[in-house]
């Protein structure tokens, strides 16, 4: 009998990538990875709800899923992430071949539940959350993914219910990792020769809140800088309302703490945040991007804005403009608003029309590209020490990679390279989205 083969497709944040590195090491235990989702006896779909997009996108993957699971009934289908948490059993009712619905605080139990449906042809249903859950220490297995960079979760869930968010309802409430359990998945990983570190939260500032013995996050950050071997440090995401002078002052202090903060506004208006209940004023906005820079002069800003939330005026979308071109960020992702289950906004009044949201959003990225690119030109006769990725796919010829300040860099090398390695590259010419450079 042939092994059972199996196959992930994820939709979402980094810590929804973070899952599914998670799941195929627990799969891989005891199957093989299949050539595509075709081929596969096991597919994982992890999804994402937190905007109607990536929601539709899972949906109609998991449609065309359909017409395979008729042809093979034996294959298993399941349904991972915030999805799956925020509709739990009801999905089974909605889609009658997708054989298991797994929740977030429970992809460890991945293989048992697999074993189940294998053994007892039961379709399966795991999505309680605990208050007292506790993320299991757990070591990467270095044979998969990249070899020299790495998400490493810190926490999960989150306490501050914006009222637009689902993230509180699909991944329950913050728990933080220990710190040891943390720091020795991070030596672990840079004993490997892993080099680069992305820690991973939905509030990393809010990190440690609820642990017994109390650290914060800016002590995880020079524990962390101080494990030999790393060579670059990164976190996401932010809240505003977290942001202290203690953790601000690392980026003046930690060498290795690229300089790269990706901080989500959403809007630029005090009525906005306080009907989003995002607990910070634009003012207290400022006051942190100006202490950042004081603390970092070199530092990219980067962050997230929602447009056409309930209630929003014309006036509140030209503070939102305001407030762009007066920080100038490096780059910004920007959606419309939509409506998502259990998040209290969608009980709202005063909807904003499609038509005037997409007009709005087309206005605002128009503005954030502008900005980005003349930043972006800011980069021209510098040297930018580059992490080396791999061959580059929109350059040929050329190697790619990211400056410390997250941008891609594609650039002119020799064939010596490799991925991982770091190497100053002269910066000569700004693309919208990218930087262009020469290594000697």
């Amino acid at each position: 009998m042939r092994p059972l083969s199996f196959h992930i497709e994820t939709f979402g944040c980094q810590m929804n990538d973070r899952d599914s590195e998670i799941m195929t090491q627990l799969l891989a235990e005891f199957c093989r990875p299949a050539p595509g989702l075709l081929e596969a006896d096991i597919v994982m779909i992890n999804t994402c709800s937190i905007r109607q997009k990536a929601e539709q996108k899972a949906f109609s993957l998991l449609g065309t899923l359909k017409q395979l699971k008729k042809r093979r009934p034996e294959m298993i289908i399941g349904v991972a992430g915030c999805v799956a948490q925020q509709e739990g059993a009801k999905l089974l009712a909605r889609l009658p071949y997708v054989d298991l619905v797994l929740g977030t605080q429970n992809i460890y139990k991945l293989p048992e539940l697999i074993a189940e449906i294998k053994s007892s042809r039961r379709r399966q249903t795991a999505v309680s959350q605990s208050a007292d859950f506790e993320i299991p220490p757990y070591l990467p297995d270095l044979r998969r993914g990249p070899a020299y960079k790495r998400f490493v979760t810190i926490m999960q869930g989150c306490n501050n219910f914006c009222t637009y968010c689902v993230v509180p309802y699909t991944r329950g409430r913050e728990v933080s990792r220990k710190m040891t359990d943390i720091l020795a998945e991070i030596r672990h990983l840079t004993s490997h020769g892993v080099k680069e570190i992305t820690l991973l939260g939905q509030n990393v500032n809010s990190y440690g809140h609820d642990l017994s013995r109390q650290v914060d996050f800016s002590t995880l950050l020079r524990e962390t800088a101080a494990v030999e071997g790393l060579k670059r440090l990164r976190f996401t995401t932010s809240n505003p309302k977290d942001l202290n002078d203690d953790l601000i002052q690392c980026f003046a202090e930690l060498d290795i703490l690229c300089p790269h903060f990706h901080l989500p506004v959403q809007s630029g208006s005090n009525n906005v945040l306080k009907r989003m209940n995002r607990h910070y004023t634009i003012e207290h906005y400022r006051d942190r991007v100006a202490a950042l820079r004081a603390a970092r002069p070199d530092i990219a800003l980067t962050t997230d804005i929602i447009i056409g939330f309930p209630g929003e005026t014309e006036e509140d979308f030209q503070a939102t403009m305001d407030l762009v071109r007066e920080i100038r960020y490096h780059g910004a992702y920007s959606f419309k608003y939509s409506d998502r289950p259990q998040a209290r906004s969608a009980a709202f009044g005063d909807k904003v029309s499609e038509v005037v949201k997409s007009e709005r959003l087309s206005i605002l990225q128009e503005e954030i590209n502008r900005i980005a690119a003349e930043r972006n030109k800011e980069y021209v006769g510098q040297v930018q020490e580059v992490m080396v990725e791999g061959k580059s796919r929109h350059s040929p010829g050329q190697w790619s990679g990211r400056a410390a300040a997250n941008h891609i860099v594609n650039f002119t090398g020799n064939k010596s390279l490799r991925p991982g390695d770091l190497v100053d590259i002269m910066i000569t010419e700004a693309c919208l989205h990218s930087l262009r450079g020469q290594y000697d």
